[in-house]
């Protein structure tokens, strides 16, 4: 009697192994570029919250910057007034009483404009000082969120080196460092 080897064509086989259930158990590289990925995603959203967050920070300190050049040229121009004020003073100073009456007038009208100008100026170093506060307090969540990615990129070094040496305590450490950037970006959200 002869034995004979009994062998499937090729594409019987791919259907035989495609009816088998499969049992295929995800490897330690298989997590690492699934985590990598989810990861790179992440941060790319991070950033991008990070990067609007900036131009806000920068958009209130412009807009800091402007009001404390207007309070600056109204206090200018209150200077100027007064400047006038003591010039129509000195007048009265040097003149006959009888002809003084114009530059008192003039000493009235340009006391009533330094009180409106003062009031403007404060209101604009008001507005100068809210814009600067904004500017700080948005900048915060932004530090957390730069710190955030920083630690993000770290997970993803240390994920990388895992998949090449195959040491899963790699892989726990940039599971932690994951965590601290998502946390650190939790945070952030919450103070923007």
């Amino acid at each position: 009697m002869s034995e004979s080897l009994h062998t499937h064509a090729p594409h019987e086989e791919a259907i035989h192994e495609a009816a088998e259930p499969a049992t295929h158990k995800p490897t330690l590289g298989q997590w690492v570029a699934i985590f990598t990925a989810l990861l790179a995603t992440l941060g790319a959203v991070v950033s991008y919250q990070g990067t609007h967050l900036m131009n806000e920070v920068l958009l209130a300190k412009n807009e800091a910057v402007l009001e404390k050049a207007k309070a600056t040229d109204q206090w200018n121009y209150y200077q100027a007034i007064s400047t006038k004020e003591h010039l129509m003073q000195l007048a009265v100073d040097l003149t006959p009483a009888k002809q003084a009456a114009p530059y008192q007038k003039k000493i009235l009208k340009y006391k009533a404009q330094k009180k409106s100008v003062q009031a403007e100026a404060q209101h604009l170093e008001q507005l100068s000082s809210a814009a600067n506060g904004r500017s700080e307090r948005l900048n915060r969540p932004h530090n957390d969120m730069a710190i955030a990615m920083i630690f993000l990129q770290i997970a993803i070094s240390l994920a990388s080196i895992t998949a090449l040496t195959g040491r899963i305590w790699l892989f726990g450490m940039a599971i932690l460092s994951a965590l601290s950037g998502v946390g650190l970006w939790v945070m952030a959200l919450s103070l923007a």
